[in-house]
């Protein structure tokens, strides 16, 4: 169900979680020299002192994924792509932008230099960015969460690990075939059909064991995200898959999956998503009201 992906050290931080039926496996080049018997995230009763081999604060680590159908489409028609691995507090609360001093640029550059020409194919293919600039993409997902990461401390890798080995660590990590679950339960994009939240979330549940968040804008989906506890390090622990803490913003029913589009006729203008706070308020509003 759950595969962990093995990357080059910068790679491994980023490539968080492929969304198609696809399974890409990269050769690890870094290890953590963690224990196997780490203590799970979020799970603790006493202070962990060492945080290179448990992560927190933010020790509730949540994958997030666009289907992005319209106005414009991105990415394989049959995948899901990549948002980001965001670590947040154990109660839902997070940090952002933990240290400037290694806010990367040249993400690209910086996994070929290390070898990981296959992470940065894969991150062309499935973590891209709506409007086109991927490399603004990664920089800002490395900066604002990547660096919030414990276990991913230069402090925490090897002496001899280059310039920026921990953010080629933070792009490769857990991959979650969404498409495929959902196909595999007889949901697929369509322009006519609509599901009911209970419908999704069972075929989800059915297929990988656990409830993921599911949004929408208005009553299309457009993105989910998944929650795990870790054990160990980011490099190579073990992510454990958890049942979703909250709830989404997307409506009881008449839910829509639409199908991407491969038509390039009509210009691209700039679209702007709702950011993480903007995302929260409107669960919280869909809680309080209702459905749309």
């Amino acid at each position: 169900m759950l595969s962990l992906l093995s990357n080059p050290l910068f790679a491994v931080a980023f490539t968080a979680v492929v969304v198609s039926s696809q399974s890409a496996q990269f050769p690890l080049k870094t290890a953590s020299s963690c224990p196997s018997s780490e203590v799970e995230s979020c799970s603790n009763s006493t202070v962990v002192r060492n945080l290179c081999c448990f992560e927190a604060p933010g020790g509730l680590l949540m994958q997030t994924q666009f289907w992005d159908a319209e106005p414009r489409s991105t990415g394989p028609s049959d995948s899901w792509t990549i948002h980001g691995l965001w670590p947040d507090y154990c109660d839902m609360q997070y940090e952002e932008n933990c240290d400037p001093s290694r806010a990367y640029t040249d993400i690209g550059g910086l996994l070929s230099d290390q070898g990981a020409d296959d992470t940065l194919n894969f991150m062309n293919t499935y973590w891209v960015d709506i409007n086109g600039k991927n490399e603004q993409f990664w920089e800002h997902e490395w900066k604002t969460h990547g660096t919030c990461m414990s276990t991913l401390k230069p402090t925490c890798l090897p002496e001899d690990s280059p310039r920026g080995a921990e953010a080629v660590a933070f792009f490769t990590t857990v991959t979650l075939p969404t498409y495929t679950w959902l196909a595999n339960q007889g949901i697929t994009p369509s322009s006519s059909e609509t599901y009911s939240l209970d419908s999704l979330n069972s075929a989800l549940k059915s297929e990988s064991g656990f409830y993921p968040v599911l949004d929408c804008q208005g009553r299309n989906i457009d993105s989910i995200s998944w929650y795990f506890h870790l054990k160990g390090s980011v490099i190579d622990g073990d992510f454990v898959p958890i049942d979703a803490p909250e709830e989404g913003n997307c409506p009881s029913t008449g839910i829509r999956y639409l199908p991407k589009s491969d038509d390039d006729s009509e210009p691209r203008k700039p679209k702007k998503r709702p950011s993480r706070r903007e995302r929260r308020k409107e669960r919280t509003q869909v809680r309080d009201e209702g459905d749309l």
